[in-house]
């Protein structure tokens, strides 16, 4: 196989993508679809119950890909979003409302649950002929001419592997990349239900002492729950049987869409924020939680994701086209630079909001109810938070614009 360089290597294809959630099969499809030859490592999954509000942006690179359409019927439109603060505290926050329609937008974006995004990812990697290892990595080495990643029947060798892998990423550590994490004293329980009155295309977010407590719609009268908690408190509500917990969800809910009753598949997860030192080095890229992780809240974790992947992929594509080396330090370094605002800024949104959520310091609640307050009232800041949420200035990689890479 040819290579950028000049050079000649007995290579299993040019990229390697470890991992086979919803980033790393978009990454894989991102660059085979730009004639990147891709080696897809993803070992089957565990059912995830889980749901992703994918933001406008993201819709957007998904259909440029051609996989939106084999997936958008399964996926509720978010065309509002509402915050109540449910809090009982001396000083709380005014009820804020966001409509699409004043950005010109039918929806921010919309909700899947994780399942049926993956299941249109994988069925695309396999149109496209995405070549897949469902076995695990066991080892992962490079050097200066590429990267060799050791299975137990023998070894692959590419140019550059794109680390999916997860919070616990082995590609994160084969890089000698360290990362900076700080655990929260949060659990968060996520399941999706049926309920009787309807959901109006609405994102719903109580926010209480502990955390949000959100439901954001699914198809029809059905919607997702991620209830942040502390750690005791989780743990007694995901021993409660499925009937006790609907009515426990109906009375947080204050009854706001009727009757409830919880599906099979809980989820509890505690919650950390955690964020590599660098996102790149010695051939292997990071995305998705592997470079960073963050809280439930805002719907940002794997939009960011999505984003990392498709700034790579055009790094990639862009590097090819000039028959460089497309795992050279300096492509790490761009990925690296072009990522980091994005990143790091939504990173300490969350954070913010998380920590002010906890804080019993009065001064932080008024700044906080105040800052809701200015955003209900003032048209034009609403408004550029809504822009910022859908689109980030920090980052509009080709296919959040609809463009290919």
């Amino acid at each position: 196989m040819a290579l950028g360089t000049g050079m000649t290597e007995n290579l299993a294809a040019e990229v390697a993508v470890i991992g086979g959630g919803p980033a790393g099969l978009i990454a894989a499809v991102a660059l085979k679809s730009a004639g990147v030859d891709v080696l897809l490592i993803a070992p089957e999954r565990e059912a995830d119950h889980r749901t992703t509000a994918l933001l406008a942006g993201s819709v957007t690179a998904l259909s440029t890909l051609g996989v939106w359409e084999t997936c958008r019927q399964q996926a509720a439109p978010l065309a509002a979003i509402r915050i109540i603060d449910d809090t009982r505290r001396l000083l709380r926050a005014p009820e804020v409302h966001f409509n699409a329609a004043e950005i010109g937008l039918d929806a921010f974006g919309y909700n899947i649950e994780n399942r049926r995004l993956v299941a249109a990812l994988a069925a695309h990697a396999e149109r496209l002929k995405i070549v897949r290892r469902t076995d695990m990595a066991l080892a992962i080495a490079s050097d200066p001419g590429g990267v060799t990643i050791k299975f137990t029947d023998g070894a692959a060798r590419v140019r550059l592997v794109v680390g999916a892998d997860g919070a616990r990423s082995l590609c994160r550590k084969a890089a000698g990349i360290g990362s900076e994490r700080r655990a929260y004293p949060q659990v968060a329980l996520t399941l999706n239900l049926e309920h009787a009155r309807p959901h109006a295309e609405t994102s719903t977010e109580f926010h209480t002492e502990s955390g949000p407590f959100t439901l954001v719609p699914l198809p029809g009268l059905r919607s997702s729950l991620v209830c942040v908690l502390d750690s005791a408190r989780a743990a007694a509500f995901a021993a409660m049987t499925d009937a006790d917990l609907s009515a426990e969800i109906e009375r947080r809910a204050h009854s706001l869409f009727g009757k409830m009753r919880v599906e099979p598949g809980r989820g509890v997860f505690p919650l950390a924020i955690e964020t590599a030192h660098t996102f790149a080095r010695a051939r292997i890229a990071l995305i998705g939680e592997a470079a960073h992780v963050v809280p439930p809240i805002g719907a940002q974790g794997l939009n960011l994701g999505l984003r990392d992947a498709a700034a790579l992929a055009e790094l990639v594509a862009d590097t090819r086209r000039q028959n460089a080396d497309i795992g050279a330090p300096a492509l790490l370094a761009r990925y690296d630079a072009e990522r980091r605002a994005d990143i790091v800024s939504r990173r300490i949104a969350v954070d913010l909001l998380n920590r002010s959520l906890l804080s019993d310091f009065l001064p932080v609640q008024g700044m906080r109810g105040l800052s809701l307050y200015l955003i209900d009232r003032i048209g034009p800041l609403r408004r550029a938070l809504m822009r910022e949420g859908v689109m980030p200035a920090a980052s509009q990689p080709r296919l959040t614009r609809g463009e290919m890479v």
